[in-house]
């Protein structure tokens, strides 16, 4: 399987929200195995389907040695916080601060379209939230309060690979502790 671009951002795809996986067939065990390929390469702790140009709700993660996917993830978030560092492959060389859930439970389907049931705490609870928000046209940088966020985005003007303009922020339809947004 080939590994792919990453999108990086500025590319519109990463602000659309990813359509539902209703076809379990071969075209999507491929992307499976592509975005783990793309993940590892990078290497990431996460890849989600837009970020290689595919708007479907599916990502991938390797976090402590576990490599695993979810195809249309539903989150419960703990209501305990972790603050820390965060970055993502669709901003290269970039990380921030950014509070989310300590705990999370992620329902959703594997690529065959069987039930999935996952638990993840500290790494694995931030992958899971960074990916699912992906999916949903959500960016880590819109999670960062006003000043680190401001902070962001000079560095992405900085950056050889950063966008013109200001982004667009969109507010997350999970919840955020009213934090950043």
């Amino acid at each position: 399987m080939p590994i792919q671009p990453i999108r990086l951002f500025g590319d519109p795809v990463l602000r659309t929200r990813a359509d539902e996986v209703i076809d379990f067939d071969k075209e999507l065990r491929t992307l499976v195995q592509d975005l783990s390929e793309t993940m590892l390469d990078a290497p990431g702790a996460g890849l989600a389907a837009p970020q290689i140009g595919v708007s479907l709700r599916v990502f991938v993660y390797h976090v402590d040695g576990i490599l695993g996917h979810l195809v249309n993830p539903q989150l419960d978030l703990g209501e305990q916080e972790q603050d820390g560092p965060e970055g993502c492959l669709s901003f290269p060389d970039l990380q921030f601060d950014t509070r989310r859930a300590l705990t999370v439970v992620a329902r959703g389907q594997n690529m065959w379209g069987e039930p999935v049931f996952l638990e993840g705490s500290e790494l694995l609870a931030r992958a899971i939230q960074h990916e699912s928000d992906h999916l949903d046209g959500i960016l880590f940088i819109d999670r960062l309060d006003a000043a680190t966020r401001k902070l962001a985005m000079k560095a992405i003007r900085e950056a050889d690979w950063g966008a013109e303009g200001p982004p667009k922020i969109k507010v997350s339809p999970h919840a955020t502790f009213g934090l950043g947004l």
